[in-house]
Parts: C-alpha cells; structure tokens; sequence
C-alpha cells in the first residue's frame, strides 16, 4: 500500500483544498497515513498571507524534509499560496522539494505524486483559468462538522491583501453543486457546514446568471434539515438586508455573523482600500442585533497600519468599546514589498504595534467575560467534538465557530442526560471563563 501524508497550513479555505487533493489521491489508490514516518510521499499545502504564515510554511517543509533522510519518504511536493506568491524563486531556495503546485494546480496532485512530473517542476498555471463546479469526495478528519467552499478568489484590492495575486478574481460556484456537495456531506453524518471564501457574502455576483447569498442561504436552509450552516468570511461591504433576515427566518442558518471589518479610523479604513465608515458599520451592526436578537457577531482588525496614530487607535479603541463584539481577532500589520499598502508612508514599528495589540486584546477580554456572563442561565444547542475525561465533553454552541472561537465545556451527571461525540446536546450554561461557557447537559 502506498502511503501519503499531507500537511495543511493556514486558513479553512485550505484545509478544503488540502481534503480535495486528499480524495483525488485516495481515488488514485493512495492511502493517508497520520505519521509522516510511514509516508513514501509528503504534501504540504502551505499558507503565505502574512510573514508568520510564510516563517511556519518554511519552518515545517524543511522539518518533513528530514523524512527524506530517516523516514520512505522519497517525494516531497509542496503546494498552494508559498509557491504561488514566490514562484520559481522557491525553487531555488528549497532545492529539497521534488515539486511545486501554485493555487491553479491543485488538479495536478496525482501527477506530482506519482512522480509525472519532472523533479524541480514548479507548475504555476494562472488562478484565475480554474473552475469551480463538483469535486471528488473529500477526505475529511472531522466526520461531524465540515467547510464547504462556495467560491474562490477576490475581486477586491485592499491595499494590504495578497489574496487576489494568490487566488485570482473572485470565481463562484454555481449554486447546485454547492447543493450537491451539502447533501453529500449531510448523508455523511455532518452536523455542521461552514460557507467559507475570501469574500463570502460576495457569493454569486460573477456568475453567467447572478445569485445572490441571501439567495443561497435559503436553498441551504431549506435541504440541510437540521444541520447547521454557518458562513464565515463576510464583507461589511456585500452583506445585504436579505442575508440578515434569511437568518433570522431559518433556525437551521446560525445566527452568526463573521464581518471581518480591519479598522474604525476613517482615514485607515480608506488607507486599506476599504470603502466604508465607522457610521455605516455601526448602523450594520445595530440592524443585524435588531433583527437577529442574540446573534453572535465576529471580527478581525489590524492595528501598526501605516500612518496609523494614536488618534486613530484611541478611535478604534472606542469603536470595540461600543460594539462589544462576541468574538474579536487582532493581528498587527505584516508588511512585505509585493503589497501596495507598503508604499504607504508612515510605517509603524513592531513595538508600537504589538503595544497596540496587546491593549486592544485586553480590553476585548473584559468585553467578552461580561458577554458570557450574560450567557449563564440560558440552554443553548452544543455540537459535542471531544471528552477529555468521563462525563465531561467539549464542544460548540451555535454561537461559536470552529478554530477561531472559544468552546463550551459540558458536564454529565450519573444517571442524567448523556452527551455523544458528533451529536448536539442541549446544554444549560452555568459558569464561563474568559472565552469559553461551561454548562450542564440537559
């Protein structure tokens, strides 16, 4: 039996990819092992979005390298966003890498690992000539919740994303094999979907007939039964008053919105090519708590943005304050010579950012204990993934995405209600920490 191991780096999105390469492998007669140790063939589908995510995809290929040396490795082909961002230069660089597939090469793999292709190749055919349609069955490791990728690409230009030289224009899928793949997955045992692209709530505008998302969403809701369906990667921008109220219509759509907005400073936000205001966004969050009450809302800001003051940041400061958002991500600026945003002047230094993030991370902390606190006494549906130890589970509400969020510890009783891995549970919160709900099963 031939053995494969795969490495996936970086977002949900590339998880997906990395599943589809996965099936198409497993249809070729391979077969995934956990241990690198025991591979002939290792893949690693690396991540390039900002310089962590760069360091992380080097450091890993060159530890699985030594697999070449102590392990049956003999092929070692890397894919995804590093090549695709450095392109023959990687080759140069990691002459112990056997093959290289950009973003627009996916459907080489069984090429690469059967060794068609010659040593050294580096295959970069052009992101924006792929299509999105139906894919092989995907190997996934979670049997209970799933990412369902309905487009790929950008069609933006914010001044500090890479994603659309990596990804190409934004490509929709057309709506019925997204439909197709969501009962497949459902059929599986899958409780749990999560829409996921660059610009998700941009779903379908380029398609030869457009569809809009609210227009998805409720086909969705419509074939899942009771699984939930949760989207994630949302734009301030594209997000509509059909997408809010199909959730608030749907009991099957979470009440969970994910808008990542960058910043509050008028002046940044226009900086990073983002075409909105601290008002607009103020008056989108104030609709979607009017209509969808208890919803959980999402973000993600930069701060150490070039030319951002102290102004800008206190005004930031001041927006989170107001919001209060269920779940916040910050990252500082990584900067890098192929974005536009670094011919921005007033580049700010490492310290002066991390200064920032640490400040706004504190400040969020305080924001979400007295959010959760808010929690206790209420029964929320929470889809159990783990028990670490007997009659206590882990797991996540409706209000709580995969990876990114906090998670829901739930206790059993002797002779109570049960909890079972893969299952929902209804559970009674009754304690939080500082990201996380405790409860009691029902």
């Amino acid at each position: 039996m031939r053995h494969l191991y795969i490495e996936s780096l970086g977002c949900a999105r590339n998880q997906v990819d990395s599943e589809n390469m996965a099936g198409e492998l497993r249809q070729a007669g391979w077969s995934l092992t956990q241990d690198p140790a025991d591979a002939v063939v290792i893949v690693v589908n690396t991540c390039s979005f900002v310089e962590s995510a760069i360091n992380e995809s080097i450091d890993t290929i060159l530890e699985l390298t030594r697999f070449k040396k102590t392990g049956r490795c003999d092929r070692l082909v890397v894919a995804g966003c590093l090549p695709e961002r450095f392109r023959e230069a990687i080759a140069d660089a990691l002459p112990e890498v056997d093959q290289f597939l950009g973003t627009g090469a996916f459907s080489h793999i069984v090429d690469a690992v059967t060794g068609e292709l010659d040593r050294g190749t580096c295959l970069l055919p052009d992101p924006d000539r792929i299509t999105m349609g139906q894919t092989a069955a995907r190997e996934r490791n979670q049997s209970h919740t799933a990412y369902l990728k309905i487009a790929e690409g950008c069609s933006r230009q914010c001044t500090y994303c890479i994603i659309p030289r990596l990804r190409g224009r934004q490509k929709s899928r057309p709506m019925e094999p997204i439909l197709a793949e969501a009962r497949e997955l459902i059929d599986s045992g899958v409780k749990e979907l999560n829409l996921v692209a660059q610009d998700t709530t941009h779903y379908g505008h380029d398609l030869s007939e457009p569809v809009s998302f609210d227009t998805l969403l409720v086909r969705l809701a419509e074939v899942v039964g009771e699984t939930w369906v949760r989207f994630l990667y949302g734009h301030p921008e594209s997000i509509t008053d059909g997408v809010i109220e199909a959730v608030a219509a749907h009991p099957n759509l979470c009440p969970y919105f994910d808008l990542p907005v960058q910043h509050a400073a008028s002046r940044v936000l226009k900086k990073m090519g983002r075409n909105y205001d601290k008002r607009q966004l103020l008056d989108l969050f104030r609709r979607i708590r009017s209509r969808v009450p208890g919803a959980a809302i999402r973000t993600t800001l930069i701060v150490g943005f070039p030319g951002e003051t102290d102004t800008d940041f206190q005004e930031l400061m001041e927006f989170v304050e107001q919001v209060r958002f269920d779940h916040l991500g910050v990252f500082t600026y990584s900067d890098a010579e192929d974005l536009p945003s670094h011919r921005l002047p007033g580049q700010r230094s490492k310290k002066v950012a991390q200064f920032r993030y640490d400040t706004l991370m504190e400040r969020q902390m305080a924001i979400s204990e007295n959010n959760l606190t808010a929690m206790i006494g209420k029964t929320l549906p929470v889809l159990i993934e783990a028990s670490s130890e007997p009659r206590l589970y882990a797991g996540r509400t409706i209000l709580q995405a995969p990876e990114v969020d906090g998670i829901t510890f739930v206790k059993t009783q002797p002779g109570g209600p049960t909890a079972t891995i893969g299952e929902i549970a209804s559970v009674t919160i009754t304690d939080t920490l500082a990201y996380d709900l405790i409860g009691r099963a029902r």
